[in-house]
């Protein structure tokens, strides 16, 4: 054998062993990857058994209790103070006559929070409005609430007639609040206003601080489109401050978000916040992509959060809800009895009760449901004089003459139809003034049919409120699709509210549903108002942060 033909045999060799090293490892190697592919299997069926196991558990101990959620937020917080900002104050004084009394105010944000401050204490910062709140509170404008059974600080912050004009008037609710709803009202965004919103927010800043003082990492949690600035004010001048915010409102697409002037001044507001929170998924996808659309930023849309420079935000659902009524459960005798009482106050005896409770707002499509109301009238007349709409409508920001325009043309559009079917029981009875808790409730066990017809709602409580009362199974919810309750309570009539024919045909079905007693709609619904959501029913599996979620009595104008 020739030298050349010997390195060639060698070389060969060693390419054979070569080859057979490689397969013998590539087998070694499958045989890995399958036995860790079986792992990761093993690993994913233990772990969805371990999340089935906890959520059976938890059912087992569903419901919250004021010692229940105080011990999850002493945890939660590791004793940290908590302190809650908004517009609205969770309780108002005011001159009645000679004297002086407390009032809650219809606001769904009072609904879901104010329970939370009542069970776990803190402070709450808020503008003091009322016509006595200054002789209430002390020099800083502080005092103790409930005024009954005091358990936490209310704040009051004193605004002048320029500034509620300016920001809560103009911007927030002549600018903000229709640009995020879609109910076709265009919004008006003045550069005073802008100054009055900025100047306002700095000034609430100013408390939030003065609040916490040298107390170290404090938890502020910043309420709604009133203080889309605040977020960014605070952490600027304490980088240890916990801060969430929570938007009550929907949130538009991002071509229309950027019609305001100062969209990106309102992003990087919020984005001071350590967690931004909304009421669905889908809200939380619009903010996201109008952050992707107008700032520059990172948008992780896998950990669904917003990171700039050195700082991320998390943005969250967080879908707020009510609690279960306190004391004993309604049965069909307290049903009865509330409806014997509501057609004695009223001096009518219609067959059949549907009922509405909101604020006058052209978002609540009040209109649209008197309008479905009449439809129901026209094509089924053997209802007339025997079927009454219950419509509690709670005046609301009547310094605005659009909103006084409103309110005018829902008593005009009340008269209008009960003009065309006189005889009998009148197709509406309007009740236009502030309702209590002790005053609505009695509605809701009356009625027949819950009406909720929002043109465009980031969640509305009324929807839950009135599942939350019906623990007798009686009623059915008419629910629009455009609310974000509707995304929950899937077992309620959905209806689109412009559907002046969908709705009144939803209205009739639900008039021929099974009495109390019998499977129903509403029964389901309750269930699922009672296990779906994140007071009623479980705790939130969202992140460490409880933003707004907090059980309260049914009171409140969503």
């Amino acid at each position: 054998m020739t030298d050349y033909q010997a390195v060639f045999v060698t070389a060969a060799t060693l390419l054979a062993a070569a080859l057979a090293a490689r397969l013998v490892l590539r087998r070694q190697t499958d045989r890995l990857l399958a036995r860790n592919a079986a792992l990761a299997r093993e690993l994913e069926r233990a772990k969805e058994s371990a999340e089935l196991e906890a959520r059976l558990r938890e059912h087992g101990d569903s419901l919250w209790t004021p010692e229940r959620l105080r011990e999850h937020v002493r945890v939660k917080l590791s004793g940290r103070p908590l302190v809650v900002v908004s517009n609205r104050e969770p309780y108002r004084h005011v001159a009645r006559g000679l004297r002086t009394e407390w009032v809650t105010p219809a606001s769904g944000l009072v609904t879901g929070l104010e329970p939370l401050l009542r069970a776990c204490g803190g402070t709450w910062i808020a503008h003091g409005d009322g016509d006595r709140d200054r002789e209430t509170a002390d020099e800083r404008g502080r005092l103790r609430v409930p005024p009954d059974l005091p358990q936490y600080s209310l704040r009051r912050v004193w605004l002048g007639d320029d500034e509620v004009a300016g920001h809560y008037s103009g911007f927030s609710n002549e600018g903000l609040w229709p640009l995020c709803h879609i109910a076709h009202v265009r919004p008006e965004f003045r550069p005073s206003d802008w100054a009055f919103y900025k100047s306002v927010n700095e000034k609430f800043a100013d408390a939030v601080l003065d609040e916490i003082g040298s107390q170290e990492e404090p938890c502020v949690l910043v309420q709604d489109y009133h203080f889309a600035l605040l977020p960014k004010l605070i952490k600027e001048r304490r980088p240890d401050a916990r801060v969430a915010i929570f938007w009550h409102i929907p949130w538009p697409n991002p071509e229309a978000f950027a019609i305001c002037p100062w969209a990106k001044d309102l992003l990087e507001g919020m984005l001071g916040a350590d967690v931004a929170g909304f009421h669905t998924q889908h809200i939380c996808n619009n903010f996201l992509d109008s952050v992707d659309r107008l700032l520059e930023s990172r948008v992780n849309r896998a950990r669904f959060s917003v990171k700039r420079g050195d700082r991320e935000t998390l943005v969250r659902p967080f879908p707020i809800s009510v609690a279960l009524p306190e004391g004993p459960e309604a049965t069909e005798a307290d049903a009865r009895a509330a409806r014997a009482r509501v057609l004695k106050a009223a001096g009518i005896a219609p067959e059949f009760i549907a009922v509405g409770v909101d604020r006058l707002d052209y978002t609540k499509g009040i209109i649209e449901r008197f309008r479905a109301v009449e439809r129901l009238l026209e094509t089924s007349p053997e209802l007339r004089g025997r079927f009454t709409l219950f419509q509690i409508g709670a005046p609301s920001r009547e310094a605005l003459a659009g909103y006084r325009d409103f309110t005018a043309a829902v008593t005009a559009e009340a008269a209008r139809v009960n003009a065309r079917f006189g005889g009998g029981a009148p197709a509406i009875a309007l009740l236009a003034r502030h309702h209590t808790q002790a005053e609505i409730l009695p509605y809701f066990l009356a009625a027949d049919v819950m009406l909720v017809t929002s043109l465009h709602d980031g969640m509305n409580l009324v929807a839950k409120e009135f599942c939350a009362a019906r623990a007798d199974g009686g009623g059915v919810l008419v629910l629009s699709r455009f609310t974000g309750a509707a995304r929950e309570l899937r077992d309620a009539l959905i209806v689109n509210p412009y559907d002046a024919d969908g709705v009144a045909a939803a209205i009739k079905t639900a008039l021929a549903m099974p009495p109390p007693g019998a499977p129903s709609a509403c029964s389901a619904c309750a269930g699922r108002c009672a296990n779906a959501t994140s007071t009623v029913g479980r705790p939130s599996s969202s992140p460490s942060w409880p933003p707004c979620a907090s059980p309260s009595a049914p009171e409140t104008l969503s």
